[in-house]
C-alpha cells in the first residue's frame, strides 16, 4: 500500500499532529507517457503554515483532505514516458506528500546525485539557496564593508545569506534563539557576529554595540519584536528584504507593534516583500553562481536530517520550535 498524508482540518495556531492524517492508498502504476515516482527526501518549509490557512495570498491554500505538497526528490522506478526521464533517475519538484506517486514528467526536473548530494536540490541548490542569493541580491544590493543584519539566522535561509553577504565582502550579523546557534554562525557560517535574542534583556541596543556603523541591509525572516529592534538601528538608504515572518505564522490575531513608516521615510528605506518565484528569469544564473561557491567549498549549507515517512507532519512542526539547524528535510 502507498502512505499518504493529507491536510486534516485548518491549523488554529501552532499546528498539531491532529491536523495531519495519514492513509493508505494503492500503489499507482505508470500509464503511457508517465513515470512513477518513488520519494527519497522531502521539504519542510515554514511557508507551508500560510497554505493550510484558507485565505488569498500569492498561491493557492492546501485543501482540506487532500495531499500536502512540498519540494520532493523522487527517484524514477518505473517509466513509460516518452522524454529523457527514466527508471533510475532522479527528479526535482512540488509534489505530493505520497510514497509512490505517478507524473507526466511537467513540472519535475532531473537532478544528479553525481554533482552533489540529492538533499542540496532542496536546500542550497533549491528553493532555499535560490531565495538567500535573490532576496540578498536582487533587493539587498549589497555594497563592500556595509553591514547585514539576518534574522532567523541559524535556518535553512539565514544561514545562506550569511556566507553570500561574507563573500561578498561585507560585515555579517545572525539573530539566532540558542547559544549553540550563535556559535555555529560564528565558527562554520562565518558570521562576524551572532546575538541570541531569548537571552538578550535589550536587543535594541544589542545591535547597536556590534553594529556601531548602523545596518545597511535587514534580510527579515521572522518579523515581530526581532524586526522592530532592527529597524530601530538602520541607516538611510537602508534596502530591507522581508523574507517571511514564522514569528507571527501562527498567531490567532493581529499583532500590533511600532508604526513603520516614520522610520522608513525618515530613513529613506525601501523595504520589499518577495517571494522566490518573483525572480524565476534570474533562477539559472543564480543556480550556477551557487554552485561554484559549492565546489569551490565558499559555501557550505547545514542540514537536518528526520527519518521515516510518517515524520514529515512532526518534522515541519518543529520549524516552529526551531529545533532545525539550516534546512529541515525528511529522509524516506
Amino acid at each position: 500500500m502507498n502512505k499518504v498524508i493529507l491536510l486534516n482540518k485548518r491549523p488554529v495556531g501552532k499546528p498539531t499532529l491532529d491536523d495531519f492524517k495519514i492513509i493508505n492508498e494503492e500503489t499507482p502504476v505508470a500509464k503511457d507517457g508517465e513515470i512513477l515516482l518513488k520519494t527519497v527526501y522531502v521539504s519542510v518549509d515554514p511557508y507551508l503554515r500560510g497554505r493550510m490557512n484558507d485565505s488569498k495570498s500569492y498561491i493557492p491554500p492546501f485543501e482540506l483532505n487532500k495531499p500536502i505538497q512540498s519540494g520532493i526528490i523522487a527517484e524514477v522506478i518505473d517509466s513509460k514516458y516518452s522524454g529523457s526521464l527514466k527508471k533510475g533517475d532522479f527528479v526535482s519538484g512540488n509534489l505530493d506528500w505520497k510514497e509512490y506517486q505517478v507524473s507526466n514528467g511537467k513540472g519535475v526536473h532531473k537532478v544528479d546525485e553525481n554533482e552533489v548530494k540529492l538533499s542540496a536540490y532542496l536546500g542550497i541548490l533549491g528553493m532555499t539557496g535560490l531565495t538567500a542569493y535573490l532576496g540578498l541580491t536582487e533587493i539587498g544590493l549589497p555594497k563592500k564593508d556595509e553591514t547585514i543584519v539576518v534574522s532567523g539566522a541559524a535556518g535553512a535561509v539565514g544561514t545562506v545569506v550569511g556566507q553570500i553577504g561574507k563573500l561578498l565582502s561585507c560585515k555579517v550579523v545572525g539573530i539566532t534563539g540558542s547559544d549553540e546557534k550563535v556559535e555555529l554562525l560564528k565558527s562554520k557560517f562565518r558570521f562576524d557576529h551572532a546575538i541570541n535574542y531569548k537571552t538578550t534583556p535589550d536587543l535594541k541596543e544589542a545591535i547597536k554595540t556590534v553594529c556601531p556603523k548602523g545596518v545597511d541591509i535587514y534580510f527579515d525572516n521572522v518579523g515581530g519584536d526581532i524586526s522592530d529592534a532592527v529597524l530601530a538601528n538602520i541607516n538611510k538608504h537602508a534596502r530591507l528584504p522581508v523574507c517571511g515572518a514564522i514569528s507571527l505564522y501562527n498567531d490567532t490575531k493581529v499583532a500590533f507593534g511600532p508604526r513603520l513608516q516614520t522610520i522608513i521615510l525618515t530613513k529613506s528605506a525601501t523595504m520589499r516583500g518577495f517571494i522566490v518565484s518573483d525572480f524565476f528569469e534570474k533562477f539559472p544564473a543564480a543556480t550556477k553562481q551557487l554552485t561554484i561557491w559549492l565546489k569551490e567549498n565558499n559555501i557550505t549549507f547545514s542540514e537536518t536530517i528526520v527519518e521515516g515517512f510518517d515524520n514529515i507532519p512532526q518534522a515541519f512542526i518543529d520549524l516552529f520550535e526551531g529545533k532545525n539547524e539550516g534546512k529541515m528535510i525528511v529522509k524516506i
